[in-house]
């Protein structure tokens, strides 16, 4: 059989079931990321268990820093610290970073992206900024040229980030409801019926 496989048309491809389509059923699963890192991160980087966010193209990690003990004048200054603090992690843990991030790829089939947090203060390192592609008709177009007029967006694909930014942070307790009744039917169809 030739189908469409990850890399085009070729023995093996063929299209996937369920979610995601041939796109989806490429990828190896990661449902054991968090675990695989836990294992593989070093002691001491991190004061817990980092954040871990996966999905098709990219795995994002984390992770919280130890918190600052000196006394600052202002927020401001504890910021500029915090910030400071976080630079020098990226810098200290680059190479070692770059060599896990190598291992997770290979096994996972995703890019990693890196991240700190210390108080309020949160950076992502060289996060993936993926193409999506989608029609849209004329209403949807006009919303996203009033946007673009307006000035909150330069273009039609920022006004586009910014409305999907602007419903997951209205809606993420719905979010996190769907995409946990999205596990369990995963779950059910991996499981398949029991015709004992």
């Amino acid at each position: 059989m030739v189908g469409r496989g990850r890399h085009g048309w070729g023995p093996g491809g063929g299209r996937g079931r369920g979610r995601g389509g041939w796109q989806q059923a490429d990828l190896p699963p990661a449902d054991d990321a968090a675990a695989w890192f836990a294992g593989r991160l070093p002691d001491g980087w991190f004061t817990g268990p980092p954040e871990i966010t996966v999905d098709r193209e990219e795995i994002v990690i984390v992770g919280e820093l130890p918190p600052l003990t000196e006394e600052f004048a202002d927020d401001a200054a504890r910021s500029a610290a915090e910030s400071g603090r976080i630079s020098r992690f990226r810098e200290q843990t680059r190479d070692e970073r770059i060599e896990i991030a190598r291992q997770a790829e290979h096994r996972y089939q995703r890019k990693v992206s890196w991240g700190a947090r210390i108080g309020d203060t949160q950076e992502l390192f060289t996060t993936q900024s993926v193409p999506v592609m989608t029609r849209l008709r004329q209403p949807e177009r006009r919303v996203l040229d009033t946007l673009v007029d307006a000035g909150v967006a330069r273009s039609r694909s920022e006004a586009l980030a910014w409305a999907v930014r602007l419903v997951g942070e209205h809606a993420d307790a719905w979010l996190t409801e769907l995409r946990e009744a999205m596990a369990k039917v995963d779950d059910l169809r991996s499981q398949g019926p029991d015709l004992g």
